[in-house]
């Protein structure tokens, strides 16, 4: 079968306000009606920010569903797979930005993965606003808006300020027990594992092994984790696994031995035992599930 959806990149979609290649803003409307794909099945290569001011809807984020409402905020990384549901209404603001967009500006982008819709195990990405922030959210995209439709020398700083404007009053409104539990030399070392296993989860699975390093020792790694973000080191670990799983699983033309030699089990009965042991479902039935809901 046909792979089930494409990767979009900035400098493929129809956008009205856009700049280098690296950042768009338009009104969702406008936004929809230039990139009809976009409410099917698909991934991002850059981060994707939408800002809901009227109508109602459905957002499935890497497998997991969101009811879209007014003043509803959805913060999302690159390579996260996802598809609208929407009714005719739906109104609001879409921004997509790359990840070099703030480092061409001398801004880490090692900034924004400190807000935890952002990091790499991503939390509260949807946000339903207080009604005291809903106009002062609105504003600020409308000034995006602005500066974008001018741009002039200083644009990109202006929009990159407006952004991490956004960024800091989404984080208010979460629930500070959602947020990293910032120690230090803890929060750094948890950094670094998480950045450890997105380079590495397919080929390297245990505890001990990324514990090596990191140059700790695997009780000190399972205390660290523990203390962030409230799992295992061997829970985050699978986590990934299983959404990269669920990710490959969701492209048709992969069989379902190529996507387990692809995670590194080259046994695909392993593969498949343990996808369900951790899931309830067999990497098949996910599949199936899967493409009967998208369809």
């Amino acid at each position: 079968m046909k792979d089930l959806y494409p990767t979009f990149d900035i400098n493929t979609l129809s956008t009205c306000n856009s700049i280098n290649e690296i950042f768009s803003i338009d009104r969702f409307s406008e936004y929809l009606e230039g990139n009809p794909k976009t409410t099917k099945v698909h991934r991002h290569a850059f981060y994707h920010l939408t800002y809901f001011v009227k109508g109602t809807g459905e957002n499935i984020m890497d497998f997991k569903s969101y009811e879209v409402v007014p003043g509803s905020i959805f913060l999302m990384r690159p390579e996260q797979v996802h598809n609208w549901i929407l009714d005719e209404s739906v109104e609001g603001y879409v921004v997509n930005f790359s990840s070099t967009f703030f480092d061409q500006l001398q801004i880490s982008s090692s900034l924004i993965d400190q807000f935890p819709f952002f990091n790499l195990f991503p939390s509260d990405q949807m946000i339903v606003l207080s009604e005291n922030n809903t106009d002062k959210m609105k504003t600020y995209f409308e000034d995006i808006i602005s500066e974008s439709s001018n741009p002039k020398g200083s644009s990109q700083i202006m929009i990159a300020a407006i952004l991490l404007q956004i960024f800091a009053l989404a984080d208010k409104e979460i629930d500070s027990k959602a947020a990293f539990n910032k120690t230090n030399y803890n929060s750094l070392i948890f950094k670094k594992f998480t950045e450890l296993i997105e380079a590495n989860f397919q080929e390297i699975k245990l505890p001990k092994d990324y514990a090596a390093l990191l140059n700790i020792t695997p009780n000190q790694l399972n205390f660290i984790c523990k203390q962030q973000i409230d799992l295992s080191a061997g829970e985050i670990i699978r986590n990934r696994i299983i959404l990269e799983s669920k990710r490959l699983l969701v492209n048709f033309d992969l069989s379902i031995a190529a996507i387990a030699e692809k995670m590194n089990y080259f046994d695909t009965s392993n593969f498949v035992k343990f996808f369900k042991k951790y899931t309830g479902f067999t990497p098949e039935a996910f599949r199936k599930q899967y493409y009967n809901k998208s369809n």
